[in-house]
């Protein structure tokens, strides 16, 4: 039976996303259907029931209802015990025998690896041609031309079937059409006997797994950075990485680094890839191909950086910036990293947020996940508890300002790069008095009154005979050289207890409480050198 005006699409069901560019490619299906007073048909390939539906995936009767909502002309059902399992080599036997009995003008398929491989396996057992990549369709003549980007999408290349007559496969860029609703009168659904197939041998389905719900998708991301060609080398690439994870954001590409293996393939941005519609997009070493470009039209604001200053790109741009992505790349995500640490340190000096602000733990949790930290690794990083951390998150404690000493040092970010002088100054002033007052049992001479806002301070000890002094109260940065001049000396570090006599010295980190106690009986006295942030 002849249906040479019907074009078909082939639903995926293995998650609402995937299905979602059914719907995509059944709003171009219709409009090319209805230019030749054809019908647009979706094919769902389903295992018979009463068979459980695919993991995550979409039931095939919903399926079938939403495709009929958005338009479907005809909705063929296909089953075989062989469908079970989402198998291109299995999907590819039902497809093809359902095409030879039905002979419909045209076959697509979504732009993503599983449609790519259905495609090309249903094509070759049909012995019929395929367009992939396709960006756009359109009749022409009496027949179908696709657009389909070439060399690397410096030029869009148009492309037909040799023999018209024929049923032709494409593949097709998922967002070639934005789904819509259809009013009227709804299509009818079919199902398609294909008779008994016989199972493919050679490849086995070794396992599977549904996407993770929680994980963040590029299409949805508020801020993007993409990068292209002109950052060189998979180690280019990894600077755009770091960027990314600075400004909390999704990392995107162009066709070559897809194709050099950079990045993976999902993380393709343009007309054979995704379209993102990010607040802030960064695109780095892009050239600004029309590809490309396609896919981030819709951006809020966008900033380029290309060492050409004739690149396409900067005709899109609201932001341009002409430098090598390798040199400038790594200065941007310095700078992004004080911005950031700056705006943490705003809200732990200012008694109240700013109005509209987002908050302290909101911001730590966009830190913590952008680098795909655990709450226990951003605690280890920290010097805290997971379970503080949590507290943080959550807005239930204030975090001390060493929390955010360490978080800088765990980001590479020297805090003198972000602390107003005030702060430090503040700081510094805080952590000497917190060592001057550790006890009363000993006297104290500043050596150096003259730095009392630098980062090196000397005080001269004296410690009563057989006296001790607190420990300190909190963990502060910085670090402690002691001299023992007289007497004897225990100083405990953590746990450990070490014994100082005249001549001996020691260097510590002082963020590792410690206390000193006079072993002897006459006085001790001490060097003690204090280095602060």
């Amino acid at each position: 039976m002849q249906s040479h005006t019907e074009i078909w699409v082939v639903a995926d069901l293995r998650s609402e996303r995937l299905f979602g560019y059914t719907l995509n490619l059944l709003a171009k299906a219709r409009e090319l259907a209805q230019a030749v007073s054809g019908r647009a048909a979706v094919v769902v390939l389903e295992p018979p029931p009463p068979a459980p539906a695919e993991p995550a995936g979409l039931p095939p009767n919903e399926a079938v209802a939403r495709s009929l909502a958005h338009g479907a002309d005809l909705v063929y059902r296909l089953a075989d015990p062989l469908l079970a399992a989402p198998r291109a080599d299995c999907f590819a036997l039902a497809l093809a025998s359902a095409v030879r009995r039905r002979a419909p003008r045209l076959v697509l398929c979504a732009l993503t690896d599983f449609g790519r491989e259905l495609a090309a396996r249903t094509a070759r057992l049909h012995d019929a041609g395929l367009i992939a990549d396709c960006a756009d369709l359109r009749w022409q003549a009496g027949g179908i031309v696709a657009s389909c980007p070439s060399w690397g999408g410096e030029i869009t290349a148009e492309i037909t079937y040799a023999d018209p007559d024929r049923t032709g496969f494409a593949t097709v860029q998922p967002h070639i059409r934005t789904s819509v609703a259809a009013a009227g009168t709804p299509g009818v659904e079919e199902r398609l006997v294909i008779g008994d197939l016989t199972p493919p041998t050679g490849l086995a389905l070794l396992s599977r797994e549904p996407e993770p719900a929680g994980r963040r998708r590029l299409e949805d991301a508020e801020t993007v950075v993409v990068g292209g060609g002109g950052l060189g080398s998979a180690d280019g690439f990894h600077l755009l990485r770091e960027l990314a994870v600075a400004l909390g954001a999704e990392v995107g590409a162009t066709r070559p680094p897809v194709a050099q293996h950079w990045v993976d393939e999902d993380r393709l941005i343009g007309q054979t890839g995704k379209t993102v519609h990010p607040r802030l997009l960064v695109s780095v070493g892009t050239s600004g191909a029309i590809q490309y470009t396609a896919g981030i039209a819709e951006s809020e604001t966008i900033v380029a950086v290309n060492r050409d200053a004739e690149a396409p790109i900067f005709a899109l741009a609201d932001i341009g910036v002409v430098a090598d992505a390798r040199t400038f790349l790594p200065l941007l995500t310095a700078k992004v990293k004080q911005t950031v640490m700056r705006g943490l340190a705003d809200l732990i000096w200012d008694e109240h947020e700013k109005d509209g602000a987002e908050s302290f733990g909101a911001r730590i949790r966009k830190i913590r996940e952008a680098r795909d930290w655990t709450p226990a690794a951003l605690a280890e990083a920290t010097g805290q508890t997971p379970e503080f951390v949590a507290q943080v998150e959550r807005e239930e404690v204030a975090p001390p300002v060493a929390f955010l000493l360490r978080l800088a040092a765990a980001l590479g970010v020297d805090p003198s790069t972000f602390l107003s002088r005030e702060e430090k100054t503040h700081l510094r002033d805080q952590r000497a008095q917190a060592y001057i007052k550790r006890t009363q049992n000993y006297s104290y001479q500043n050596l150096t009154p003259e730095a009392a806002h630098d980062h090196l301070k000397a005080f001269l000890i004296t410690i009563d005979p057989k006296q001790a002094h607190k420990p300190v109260a909190y963990k502060h940065e910085g670090e402690e050289f002691i001299f023992v001049m007289a007497g004897e000396l225990e100083l405990t570090l953590g746990s450990k207890a070490h014994h100082l006599h005249p001549g001996e010295s020691i260097h510590f980190n002082s963020d590792t409480p410690h206390k000193l106690k006079s072993l002897s009986s006459v006085e001790t006295r001490c060097l003690v050198v204090l280095y602060t942030i």
